[in-house]
């Protein structure tokens, strides 16, 4: 495999696992807090640091509006929906069920990737593919074969797979926004502050 290629498996595996010891506290705190206040404010507090890092380092705002208008759609992606479908997905779901659905982010990406951005998958690479995402698929609609609260955790991993898939399309658009040099720090950041400014007059 293309060393380059191993790297960003790696890094994606890394930042699958990051999320996977973050859900448990995200299923935890949400007994006390709605997902729509979590996320306000979580994305509140993400804001001011991202205030202070562009009053540090500066803002680089693109002279092109088309790439502006990116840049916003890239924090509602990213921020508003990918999120806001992952909090409430956690709600009425299971953290091993999410677990399981989120494993499958890094494949949603590379097949994004050969999708939108003309990238190269092997054999090998396909198959896996293949087999995590009937893997997913039995994950996800494994509600319907129990009693109980099936609908609402059925519910709740529909939601978890629709935040891959925002996911998904977020790193596209950031990956293009990249190709046009748009800084790494200022598309980071403007994602928080859309987060905030778009979730903060529905949490009011």
């Amino acid at each position: 495999m293309n060393p380059l290629r191993l790297k960003a498996y790696i890094l994606l595996i890394i930042v699958t696992l990051i999320w996977a010891l973050a859900e448990p506290i995200i299923k935890f705190t949400l007994g006390g807090f709605s997902p729509l206040i979590f996320l306000t404010y979580r994305f509140g507090l993400a804001s001011l640091v991202s205030v202070a890092c562009f009053l540090i380092f500066g803002f680089r705002i693109p002279k092109d509006a088309k790439t502006r208008w990116e840049i916003l759609l890239y924090g509602l992606v990213t921020s508003t929906f990918s999120l806001g479908l992952l909090f409430f997905g956690l709600k009425n779901t299971t953290v091993l069920n999410t677990l399981l659905i989120t494993l499958v982010n890094p494949l949603l990406v590379s097949i994004a990737g050969v999708k939108f951005l003309q990238e190269h998958v092997t054999v090998k690479e396909k198959i896996g593919m293949g087999i995590a995402l009937i893997g997913t698929v039995l994950t996800v609609i494994e509600p319907l074969m129990e009693n109980g609260n099936s609908l609402t955790r059925l519910s709740g991993n529909i939601m978890v797979v629709l935040y891959l898939i925002f996911a998904a399309i977020g790193v596209i658009l950031g990956k293009k926004l990249l190709r046009k040099d748009v800084d790494p720090l200022t598309l980071t950041n403007s994602a928080f502050i859309v987060g905030f400014v778009s979730l903060l007059p529905f949490a009011l």
